[in-house]
């Protein structure tokens, strides 16, 4: 059974894949948090975060492998409940 900890753990994975963030750092949790509310906002909610890492995938499939390890290595590793500007940018998107 997917727990919704998955699910929130593979939205946020998919919008720091989609972000500004260098798979060379190591952001601060605060970095993260704001990178993942603002690709969220720029791709209009986790849904097309999901559709360009598709098409990352698609076009380019041997840097995303990378990018998603990366950003699922980055996402587990910040399990602190959304900030109210994460919160936010979820509910403008209708997520």
């Amino acid at each position: 059974m997917i727990q919704p900890s998955d699910l929130l753990t593979a939205a946020r994975a998919q919008a720091l894949f989609t972000s500004h963030l260098s798979v060379d750092s190591q952001p601060s949790p605060e970095d993260v948090r704001a990178a993942i509310a603002h690709a969220v906002r720029l791709h209009g909610g986790v849904r097309d975060c999901a559709a360009q890492v598709a098409a990352e995938y698609g076009d380019h499939p041997e840097t995303a492998v990378r990018r998603m390890r990366w950003a699922l290595s980055i996402a587990c590793g910040c399990q602190a409940r959304p900030t109210p500007s994460l919160r936010s940018a979820l509910i403008a998107a209708g997520r």
